[in-house]
């Protein structure tokens, strides 16, 4: 059988305090929404982004540190920029929003070439994951915060309550409910491992987190008022906790090629913010792009 964590580590008074400490935060700041919203998710992909760094530099990799960091501040403010710009039918605003990805990807190459030790091709793969992984990804969490289509939530219309503010609420109840049911299945009945980069994730775990998506998820689509809303919420559900478990797995696998435990010790009882945010990345791209192209196909 496959190890598990003790009861002991799991249940430990700083790790429950900071568990829902980090919980009320995320709940407050969703609820704010707006510059304060993004501000807070700034603070958390910095963060983030030093703790990747720090991998990286752990496997001699040299990536352009500074230049990334501040591209991805420019990403997530330009798309917060762009989302009011859009609301007050402004365009420009979205354009450059658009062009700052592709843009900060050839400034972090150039900063490498101007460096007195040429850079390797892992130090311009490492920049440009980063400005990924920690960047593009993490501002999905802005887009769909700042949704604002009443038919993409029906019933909320007479609510005080925007539609970008329940899927963003919808898409983390997902995925802690996501982590929830992979650790009380995984404990209770894991048998089978389901990849050697994280020895302590079973098969088991894994659908039970499933299973428990698509229940908060069949919840979520009929309280939001969706046609076949309970079988969207589902299958919403179901690829939330598959792309979750994606990211918890991908980050997984870059601390063992580094050597490390943990990501970092910020968080006590929790390690790093990559240890905490890992399933949070993946997330908002695949919601937003879900509730945006498909969602209105099949409301029609």
């Amino acid at each position: 059988m496959t190890p598990q964590p003790t009861t002991r580590a799991a249940t430990s008074p700083a790790r429950l305090l900071s568990g829902w400490l980090a919980g009320a935060f995320g709940f407050v700041v969703v609820m704010l929404g707006g510059w304060w919203f993004t501000v807070a998710v700034g603070l958390i992909v910095h963060l983030g982004l030093l703790e990747f760094f720090r991998m990286a530099q752990f496997k001699g990799i040299r990536p352009a540190t500074k230049t990334t960091l501040v591209a991805v501040q420019l990403l997530l403010l330009t798309t917060q920029a762009a989302s009011g710009a859009e609301a007050g039918g402004g365009l420009f605003v979205g354009d450059v929003a658009a062009a700052v990805l592709p843009a900060s990807g050839a400034v972090i190459c150039g900063w490498l070439l101007l460096q007195p030790v040429t850079g390797t091709i892992a130090d311009i793969a490492a920049s440009i994951f980063g400005l990924f992984y920690l960047g593009f990804l993490p501002s999905h969490w802005i887009k769909l915060r700042d949704l604002s289509d009443a038919a993409l939530a029906p019933n909320l219309v007479e609510l005080p309550i925007s539609s970008g503010n329940a899927l963003t609420l919808l898409a983390c109840f997902l995925v802690v409910a996501t982590d929830i049911g992979s650790y009380v299945i995984g404990r209770r009945l894991g048998r089978h491992p389901l990849s050697p980069i994280s020895p302590g994730k079973t098969v088991e775990g894994a659908l039970g987190g499933v299973g428990c998506a698509c229940a908060v998820g069949a919840l979520g689509g009929v309280l939001l008022g969706w046609s076949w809303g309970w079988l969207l919420g589902a299958v919403l559900g179901a690829v939330v906790a598959l792309f979750a478990l994606v990211g918890d797995l991908t980050e997984s696998m870059m601390k063992r090629d580094a050597g490390l435990k943990d990501s970092g010790d910020v968080i006590p009882g929790h390690g790093g913010i990559l240890d905490r945010i890992d399933s949070y990345l993946f997330t908002p791209a695949v919601v937003y792009s879900l509730v945006t192209l498909v969602l209105p196909l099949i409301q029609r």
